[in-house]
């Protein structure tokens, strides 16, 4: 019998993986397409917003990003944000049209000392009828479970790139670091949220290394991020992808449609590097599997299309939100 493409599989090979990238680039967006449309409206792209709850000041190292304290890139480290001004932010994101909303804190590691008032930020937000994700660095078993009993619906842990080029990113934090907190996070009964960076200098034979990461996982990521690096003055990565360039255009594409055929029930977002892609390029993404973007003019740090512009591409596209319970859309569309 043959295999259900859009069935997850766990058992993919590094080099099956890099087989995929090397495919006719017509066969593999055509490929992806089929494995998106079995298991989502393809018509239908959710919206969420991503707010800087604590901004700069991080310890890590990681190369890439404007926050860390190592670096030199003229960023003010921030305190914690109050509970009252994160939620007025979230009313707003929901008044524009997102269905989710993910808060964002520039630390390597959760202190406890905070979790209650995140958790009051997370409850609050969940009220309001959204999606709930957070990213705050390494998690301990217990912080998840109490970050899961504030109503929290995901959290974003990255593994950055294939653990071949990992320590060309960040020597800060392991690999092992990482899948030690997405553990804590399933074990708690988050869903997850992980993805990665490209552009960051690496080879085609990395990125299929961090799709095998996540594609091998004891569960794939139910929120899969594809970010194209945002070059940064200051930072490591920034200054050197500025001399030499980010990745090509298509290639981006070509991580999309690997990242939906090796994850294909996972939602596949569309997210930093937006600002500086073109609407056909950004069609082409949505063809060949993703299937969020974030909305709203920034991205923690980061520049992102404001609303109007994300409109004017939804009107053009034809492109509709998606609901807030996307696994409910996949289940009728697998079924039709």
């Amino acid at each position: 019998m043959r295999r259900d493409p859009a069935l997850p599989r766990h058992d993919w090979t590094l080099d099956e993986v890099e087989t995929l990238f090397a495919r006719p680039f017509m066969e593999l967006v055509f490929e992806a397409a089929a494995v998106h449309r079995r298991t989502f409206d393809p018509s239908a792209i959710q919206a969420s917003r991503l707010l800087s709850i604590k901004t700069g000041g991080c310890a890590e190292n990681c190369g890439y990003c404007s926050q860390s304290a190592k670096f030199d890139t003229g960023l003010k480290a921030e305190k914690l944000m109050d509970a009252e001004a994160v939620l007025a932010e979230a009313m707003a994101a929901k008044a524009g049209g997102a269905s989710r909303f993910c808060m964002g804190a520039a630390w390597r590691e959760l202190k406890d000392r905070d979790t209650p008032k995140l958790a009051a930020m997370i409850a609050g937000v969940k009220a309001l009828g959204l999606e709930t994700c957070a990213t705050l660095g390494m998690l301990t078993a217990d912080q998840a479970r109490q970050l899961k009993a504030a109503g929290l619906d995901y959290y974003n842990h990255n593994l950055d790139t294939g653990p071949e080029y990992y320590a060309e990113v960040v020597t800060t934090r392991t690999y092992q670091d990482r899948l030690d907190t997405l553990q804590h996070v399933r074990d708690a009964g988050m869903a997850t949220c992980c993805g990665g960076i490209v552009g960051m200098g690496e080879t085609r034979r990395d990125r299929a290394g961090l799709l095998h990461a996540l594609a091998t996982l004891p569960a794939h990521p139910e929120s899969l991020p594809v970010n194209a690096l945002v070059p940064i003055a200051g930072t490591p990565l920034g200054d050197r992808i500025k001399a030499e360039g980010t990745i090509d255009g298509l290639e981006f594409v070509r991580t999309i449609a690997v990242a939906r055929l090796v994850c294909p029930r996972s939602i596949v977002r569309l997210s930093a590097g937006r600002e500086t892609m073109s609407a056909e390029l950004q069609a082409l993404c949505f063809l060949a599997g993703a299937n969020s973007i974030f909305v709203g003019g920034r991205l923690l740090t980061t520049p992102n299309p404001g609303e109007d512009a994300d409109a004017d591409l939804f009107a053009r596209l034809d492109l509709k939100p998606m609901g807030a319970n996307p696994t409910v859309a996949a289940t009728e569309c697998s079924a039709a």
